[in-house]
């Protein structure tokens, strides 16, 4: 019987950055095990050119990736999430949609790049950043024995990694 594939949700507002990273991520590293989709509750037109610059940098995938509504994910027939995890703090504050099946929920707050000011190379190197720190978040989560673990023990190992976050961000800054 082959292993389930968890489908994961990242939330950001825009939707253009942060969550378009982490969707290229785990869908890189998720080795088959995850399904990883990004949204925002107020999407921008257009994914951020440095994001996608620093994806393809790195030889991720952009292909397909582009900014779109959480709305499409609540929708009937939308793949239904085990997963869904916030990447700023507005995104964490909004009211989200009901998720149907009742996903593992958790925030994992990274300062927002696209609102960095800076010369070109300032920028470029925030984005950076910023993408090491979701790529270090992403590789726990896909370390960890989702199979072994019971719901109660999954979100506190996610609430864990958003804690994680937070120390992260402080020491980086």
């Amino acid at each position: 019987m082959p292993d389930k594939v968890y489908n994961t949700l990242f939330l950001c507002t825009g939707n253009s950055a942060r969550s378009i990273m982490a969707e290229a991520l785990l869908n890189s590293f998720g080795d088959d095990r995850f399904r990883a989709y990004s949204a925002g509750s107020r999407p921008g037109a257009k994914v951020n050119p440095i994001a996608l610059e620093v994806l393809q940098s790195t030889r991720l995938p952009v292909d397909g990736l582009r900014s779109k509504s959480w709305d499409e994910f609540a929708r009937p027939g939308a793949p239904q999430m085990d997963f869904v995890i916030t990447l700023c703090d507005s995104a964490a504050g909004e009211e989200c949609p009901l998720w149907p099946g009742q996903p593992i929920t958790a925030h994992w707050g990274f300062e927002d790049p696209s609102a960095f000011e800076g010369t070109a190379q300032q920028k470029r190197e925030f984005f950076d950043k910023i993408f090491r720190q979701i790529a270090s978040r992403i590789r726990i989560f896909n370390s960890l024995p989702l199979a072994t673990l019971d719901r109660v023990a999954i979100k506190r190992e996610l609430d864990a990694l958003g804690d994680q976050t937070k120390q992260t961000n402080t020491i980086t800054s």
